[in-house]
């Protein structure tokens, strides 16, 4: 089985460089028409270049189609010109990958609250933003596929990484909101979680593995997430060749009988509420009190 995307437009956020630029090249490649989307910024923001329209240059010389665009995510005026270039470029937006990002690590102490909010403007409001711009067209075409870029460091945390967890732990509750959000009109919200040596992360991984990283290693699982039979809902982390799947759960729970709702009563029954087994992956937000409910009507008989 060949995965095609011959006839789709597809737009990739961040791809002057990085995973952004091997994911659309590898698009185009397969028959897509692509939008190159990167302000050109370091890698805390900072500055201009032309890597969009680099990696534009590298498709149509291999014979693809692609246009450059400099948008910055966090302007949702400079998102919507970018989905309207598309459109009336090429009359659609079917794929939309995440990809934009900046870094400024530096422990929580010692962070500048303007750094906290800048990483979470750009990984968060410019993932919604960028995915708003395209949504209801998305809609009006009956189809679409969002690939949002979530982290290790949102899903388990990472010292020094207060403000980029935090924005990758929202894209993934955005993520999950949206796949519900856009089901009917089969749009399909997945996310992936990639390690690749690149320059995010060129001063944090020794040598060996930011080569053994390579950003083509994360390819496959993005494009296999945005493609006609993607799934929805997914959380894939892909890096160095492996691939693995993540899933929030809930346990079973306890239902403390109502004289012992009381902290002590909490703390005596610390262990068991924690106690992992009996697992389920969580499915949707209302669960929790959906399942709460059903302990306390099967406890009064």
């Amino acid at each position: 089985m060949t995965i095609s995307f011959e006839g789709q437009v597809a737009i990739v956020t961040g791809a002057g460089n990085g995973l952004g630029r091997a994911y659309a090249l590898e698009l185009a490649r397969r028959g897509a028409k692509v939008v190159v989307n990167d302000i050109g910024g370091t890698r805390d923001g900072t500055g201009q270049s032309d890597a969009a329209l680099s990696v534009v240059e590298e498709i149509r010389a291999a014979g693809g189609e692609a246009v450059p665009d400099g948008g910055d995510v966090s302007d949702f005026a400079q998102m919507e010109a970018m989905a309207a270039r598309a459109k009336e470029q090429w009359g659609a937006v079917h794929i939309l990958i995440n990809n934009a990002g900046i870094l400024r690590d530096r422990t929580f102490a010692k962070m500048d609250p303007a750094d906290f909010e800048l990483v979470v403007r750009v990984h968060l409001i410019g993932s919604a933003f960028a995915t708003k711009a395209v949504w209801e067209t998305m809609r009006e075409q009956g189809y679409g596929r969002v690939l949002m870029t979530t982290s290790a460091s949102g899903l388990g945390g990472n010292f020094g990484q207060a403000n980029y967890g935090a924005a990758k732990a929202g894209v993934l509750g955005l993520a999950r909101t949206l796949r519900m959000e856009g089901a009917k009109h089969d749009i399909r919200v997945n996310c992936i979680a990639p390690t690749a040596g690149t320059r995010m992360t060129a001063d944090i991984f020794p040598d060996e593995a930011y080569k053994a990283f390579e950003p083509e290693a994360v390819v496959p699982a993005a494009l296999f997430l945005v493609s006609k039979d993607a799934p929805s809902d997914a959380i894939v982390a892909a890096g160095g060749g492996v691939f693995q799947s993540a899933f929030i759960t809930m346990n079973e729970g306890v239902l403390l009988p109502e004289g012992e709702r009381t902290v002590e009563g909490f703390a005596k029954a610390w262990d068991r509420i924690r106690d992992r087994r009996g697992d389920r992956v969580l499915e949707n937000g209302m669960e929790q009190s959906h399942h709460a409910l059903s302990m306390l009507l099967k406890s009064q008989g």
